[in-house]
């Protein structure tokens, strides 16, 4: 037998088992997965000035590691984020959801039962994918009659007791009284309130984060 070529074999396969354990793969950033609508896309705003954007930039500043994914859709109903859920759950693997949705089937006087419904399925999936829910609760105003508007706020309310997931009760607490933060279309936050949705959310979002990442966080 030749030996030089054999020689040449083993070389190559020490070679190709030193890479091997030398080779250590990057691990895929976290996902922070935001499913809402107008107001988390940043209607009628850069999207950069957005409060997810901002959240992305928070995050990174304390070195948090995690990638916020934005799905959000202006003017996107429970339907539709129920409808799309499936495929970024399976295209991101996020380790929170952020649902944001809901306010849409209010204004437009959507049965209740179906909203309730949707944000139902879109927990227990997220929950089905190993992934942990917070919920963005919403309030109407009060033209729209005391009982449903009493129901809608409360379906957010009563879905994180279920399934016993964090809230914040209404996500748009710190800006809808006042005037000042609301653009001319009289729904849209303006740029200068994006960073109090932000602060409504944060306190909410750090118990989420596993262990590790929250010795950075405040």
């Amino acid at each position: 037998m030749n030996p030089t070529p054999f020689l040449r074999k083993i070389l190559g396969l020490l070679i190709l088992l030193y890479l091997s354990l030398a080779y250590k793969p990057a691990l895929a950033q976290p996902v922070i997965l935001v499913m809402g609508d107008s107001l988390s896309a940043a209607f009628g705003i850069n999207p950069n000035d957005g409060w997810v954007n901002l959240l992305q930039q928070r995050l990174d500043g304390q070195r948090s590691g995690y990638q916020v994914v934005n799905a959000s859709v202006s003017g996107e109903t429970t339907a539709g984020g129920l409808n799309r859920l499936p495929r970024l759950l399976n295209q991101h693997r996020p380790e929170i959801v952020i649902l944001e949705l809901g306010a849409n089937d209010g204004l437009r006087g959507l049965p209740l039962i179906g909203m309730k419904s949707n944000l139902s399925q879109m927990i227990e999936q997220s929950l089905q994918a190993g992934a942990r829910v917070l919920i963005l609760g919403m309030k109407l105003p009060p033209n729209y009659g005391p009982a449903y508007t009493h129901q809608f706020h409360e379906n957010y309310l009563s879905l994180a007791k279920r399934f016993q997931q964090s809230v914040v009760p209404f996500f748009l607490d710190k800006v809808a009284l006042r005037p000042e933060l609301v653009q001319a279309d009289g729904l849209h936050p303006t740029k200068q309130a994006q960073s109090l949705l932000l602060e409504t959310v944060w306190p909410q979002l750090i118990p989420l984060l596993p262990q590790e990442h929250k010795h950075n966080l405040n």
